[in-house]
């Protein structure tokens, strides 16, 4: 055979492989499509949070004394009133009774100064004495009236040091590990001597018994970008509120709403961020002190915008396009402006119309004027995994 009519054969050979009258030479592109929807477009805020509790407190001895009983159970909730711990009683009792002892005297003694007063100015009133005695009688009187209004307030401050013996929680909430055993002598700034060491790990001066953490409500403090402050600050001072929500590390579950309660009053010139306070209810004890959660904040829903799914819009040498889908399940690539976007959806400024069909999977494969055929989700996975199979064979 002559070069040329191996030459011939061989173009011959290439139409009947890949020429458009070849097996799948012009076979449709299997794409998933979406139609450009009118509708409201919430406008979210995402950024990274820490959940805090409400409130933290560190509870304290009043008074210094041994540590007689734990009246709590470490990690369970605990309510506003109830007692915690409770301190040896008997010392302050014993200055109580001294003191309720000194008072009980010392107003006998007020009593009989104002009976001879009363008996003195009757012999005044006869002239049987004088005036300067009623004068010195009414001066002693007054002075044990004062000794025993400070009797009265030395009473009441023994009684509330024996009332201090009794440790009470000061807020509910969820009792930490406790830091302090029974048997140890505490003061007013924890364990004389040191706590619990397998807690504080050295000997202090200042351990408190345990820590209450106040979790329903809970807050998250999270920040945000500097340039979005304006359309938060906008919401705020028009005294509306900005819903919140908290989600997991993994952006799948949804674990608390709440809304903001508080903005920083500056911005921080290291990061460039303002710092944020949520409140959520925590009815379920989904948020934890110290957790790491994803937070969306609601500023702003546009009102009858355009929008696509965000899996339509491609960014190359254009810039964003997107395939149109045209009435001979043609598709045809145009460029569009593209405005806010969540995880799953964007708004279009230009370049669509309600009602247009869009290419949402299978972008890869197309090309300007290609010919598609539009299948379910489960039947593009499944032309996918056939094509694995050949590859692998």
């Amino acid at each position: 055979m002559t070069g040329f009519a191996l030459l011939a054969c061989s173009i011959s050979i290439v139409h009947a492989k890949g020429g458009e009258g070849g097996p799948g030479g012009n076979q449709p592109v299997p794409v998933i499509a979406a139609t450009v929807q009118q509708q409201a477009m919430p406008v979210w805020i995402e950024a990274q949070g820490t959940a805090a509790p409400r409130n933290y407190v560190s509870v304290m001895p009043r008074v210094a004394g041994q540590l007689s009983t734990i009246n709590f159970r470490e990690g369970q909730p605990v309510k506003a009133g109830q007692i915690l711990a409770t301190l040896d009683a008997k010392p302050y009792r014993v200055l109580l009774e001294q003191a309720q002892g000194q008072a009980m005297r010392d107003q006998a003694t007020l009593t009989g100064a104002q009976s001879d007063l009363l008996r003195y100015e009757t012999l005044l009133a006869q002239d049987s004495i004088s005036a300067q005695q009623v004068a010195d009688q009414r001066a002693l009187v007054a002075q044990w009236i004062g000794t025993v209004t400070a009797d009265k307030a030395t009473t009441d401050n023994a009684q509330l040091q024996l009332d201090y013996t009794r440790i009470t929680a000061p807020i509910s909430g969820i009792a930490g590990l406790r830091q302090v055993d029974a048997g140890n002598m505490v003061g007013t700034t924890g364990a004389i001597g040191g706590g619990n060491s397998a807690l504080s790990g050295t000997a202090v001066t200042s351990t408190p018994i345990v820590t209450i953490a106040q979790v329903q409500p809970i807050t998250v403090l999270f920040a945000i970008p500097q340039n979005q402050l304006p359309g938060v600050l906008e919401r705020m001072h028009t005294a509306a509120t900005l819903p919140v929500q908290a989600w997991d590390q993994r952006r799948t579950k949804q674990l608390d709403a709440g809304k903001v309660i508080a903005l920083d009053n500056q911005i921080n010139a290291a990061t460039g961020t303002v710092m944020i306070k949520a409140e959520f209810p925590n009815a379920r004890m989904a948020l934890f002190p110290n957790q790491f959660v994803n937070v969306k904040l609601l500023v702003d829903t546009l009102k009858s915008a355009l929008t696509v799914p965000s899996a339509a819009i491609a960014t190359g040498a254009p810039g964003s396009y997107v395939y149109v889908i045209d009435g001979s399940n043609k598709v045809l690539m145009r460029r569009v402006t593209t405005g806010v976007s969540n995880r799953d959806a964007t708004t279009i400024l230009a370049g669509l119309k309600s009602g247009e069909r869009v290419v949402t999977d299978g972008l890869d494969r197309l090309k300007d004027g290609s010919q598609v055929q539009i299948v379910t989700p489960a039947g593009i996975q499944g032309l996918k995994s056939g094509a694995a199979r050949k590859a692998e064979k």
